[in-house]
């Protein structure tokens, strides 16, 4: 989470501390400049392949030159009218050669190829931009370039999926990816001023309201569903298990990789810090794996303590196993923050965005303390990602569930504010939730889901968890209330089902952002939860929050629902249950 959210109860704004403007060496994000620009022009060109393969399906073409507008069609008045932004949507649509030929259906590409095209060029000009910059303005700069081009990926998936045999939950995934990445870009310059800011504003102008209008057009051509944007799958097979607690279906590899003692994994490489493996420190290791690995590549981290710079599996890094020796054996550790002049995204001690990522057997962890404010231990934004078996140790905004497809299972996150943030569509399963002692004057929230568009198919599901203090926080649990969350955006959306809470949650359970913000359009909502904390009594009386009562409602945020889309968990071989029960 980013800016202006020190803590529920702290008066001061972000702080941050004032650097004085420097013109540091070029950083690794700007060595890739010169590359993400090709990029651009070769996307830009792509796309224009693609928007000949439109047109080319279209009955006719406008005869209104390209400074004359005609005026919208009954389909682009229809296909607009289900947006967010209908008028951005019209004049999008009118400056597309062609358009007021195009059907319902051609409008889908159309808009896709429009907003592919707004992205390119926006990765475009941004890369070019050249200017002094402090920390702070810099690591959003960097953060922007690595989130246009995780965008631009996105949306160029999804074009090719339309029409496709890939599922249409995959489509509302990656866009409503590549909006959130939109947002993370804009919030790290939110306490920043001068040129960058400027230019990077003009840069991604209506960018968020091209793609919320690329999700809404695509979930109302028949991709959507009835429940606000979460997506409902067919439960074939889902709720088969073995008596090993694996799913039936799993094939006798993937099982045994999971089960399978450390000493008995044929690792592709092996981080040792005292020299007896491949290689010493993790950056070195992620180095060597293939870029869009068709097959899992396993690095295997031997116990240690490991604090290095930048560790990232980017986009290109897919299918990467991290192993280690066991929770508190094999740390991955740093103490970045927002404090020391850093966004929110940038003070990740690991972070991950290539698809199928899988660690087990580790700790993340952010040493920066309370004091620090936001510093996160662990970033998540790979598609079909997987958590097995970690501790996640933080104050606050320790876990960062950025966005795409994520399962945890079976791992210790610790925190204070927001402990769980971000905009994923997320499963923790048998997972236990320690809450902290925070600052002084401070309230604990468990989490703080920034869902923003209605048609995103995200939120933070918490299924058979535990809700606990830590000893210090058990001790003068009376001076710092915790509470399950709190509407980091408008549609904010989570659930607690099946799970214990401590007697340190408050009675009321959820946390107002801001006065009245988000609480008629968030969804929260408890499901047959127990213990001293559960008690749904005196909870708050918001029109978005809801005891659930109903198993159809709650089944829709289980694993078999909520993140299964093409049956993607059980090759990983990671144990989960994937409806309420077995």
């Amino acid at each position: 989470m980013e800016y202006g959210r020190l803590g529920p109860t702290d008066p001061g704004g972000s702080t941050r501390s004032d650097a004085p403007l420097t013109n540091p060496p070029r950083s690794s994000g700007e060595k890739k400049i010169i590359f993400l620009s090709l990029l651009a022009v070769v996307l830009i060109v792509a796309s224009a392949v693609l928007v000949t393969t439109v047109r080319s399906r279209l009955s006719g073409e406008d005869k209104n030159g390209p400074h004359s507008r005609a005026k919208p069609t009954q389909a682009i008045s229809r296909t607009c009218s289900k947006t967010q932004f209908p008028t951005l949507c019209v004049n999008s649509l009118l400056d597309f050669p062609g358009s007021t030929a195009a059907s319902e259906k051609d409008l889908v590409h159309i808009s896709f190829n429009i907003t592919l095209q707004r992205l390119t060029k926006s990765l475009y000009s941004s890369a070019a931009i050249s200017a002094t910059m402090n920390s702070l303005v810099r690591a959003a700069f960097e953060d922007c370039l690595e989130l246009l081009d995780d965008s631009i990926d996105a949306l160029a998936r999804s074009l090719t999926s339309l029409g496709s045999s890939s599922s249409s939950s995959d489509v509302v995934t990656w866009l409503s990816a590549a909006l959130t990445n939109q947002d993370t870009c804009a919030e790290g310059f939110a306490d920043t001023s001068g040129a960058v800011k400027d230019q990077m504003a003009n840069n991604l102008k209506d960018l968020s309201e091209l793609v919320s209008n690329c999700l809404a057009i695509f979930s109302a051509s028949g991709a959507g569903d009835d429940f606000s944007g979460v997506p409902i799958h067919n439960k074939r097979r889902l709720m088969a298990m073995r008596n090993d607690n694996f799913p039936r279906w799993l094939n006798r590899r993937d099982r045994r990789l999971l089960s399978l003692p450390v000493s008995e994994i044929q690792a592709d490489i092996i981080v040792s810090k005292s020299g007896n493996g491949t290689v010493k420190t993790i950056s070195e290791a992620i180095k060597k794996v293939p870029e869009y690995g068709g097959r899992r590549f396993i690095i295997y981290v031997r116990e240690g303590r490991y604090e290095e710079e930048k560790l990232k599996v980017g986009r290109k890094k897919t299918n990467v196993m991290f192993i280690g020796d066991g929770k508190g054996k094999t740390v991955i550790t740093g103490g970045k923050n927002v404090k020391e002049g850093l966004t929110t995204f940038h003070s990740a001690s690991f972070a991950a965005s290539g698809a199928g990522f899988i660690a087990r057997d580790m700790t993340f962890e952010n040493y920066a303390g309370p004091g620090k404010h936001q510093a996160v231990a662990l970033r998540v934004g790979a598609d079909h990602a997987v958590v097995y078996r970690c501790n996640i140790i933080g104050y606050q905004d320790t876990m960062y569930v950025h966005s795409n497809r994520q399962f945890f299972r079976e791992c210790d996150i610790y925190g204070t504010v927001d402990m769980i943030f971000g905009n994923a569509a997320v499963v923790f399963q048998n997972c236990s939730l320690y809450a902290r002692k925070p600052m002084p004057q401070q309230k604990n929230t468990i989490t703080a889901q920034n869902r923003k568009d209605p048609n995103q198919n995200t939120g933070i599901s918490i299924h058979n968890c535990r809700i606990l203090p830590t000893p210090d926080l058990e001790a003068s649990k009376g001076s710092f209330p915790t509470y399950l969350g709190r509407p980091w955006k408008l549609y904010s959306r989570t659930v607690y089902m099946l799970s214990y809470m401590g007697d340190h949650i408050h009675p009321r359970g959820w946390l107002e952002w801001n006065a009245t913000f988000a609480l008629d359009t968030l969804y929260y909502g408890e499901y047959m939860n127990y213990g001293p904390g559960a008690a749904v009594g005196q909870r708050v009386k918001w029109p978005g929050y809801r005891v659930i009562t109903s198993t159809d409602e709650a089944s829709r945020f289980t694993v078999g629902q909520f993140i299964m889309g093409s049956s993607w968990l059980p090759p990983t071989g990671v144990a989960f249950e994937a409806g309420l029960s077995t």
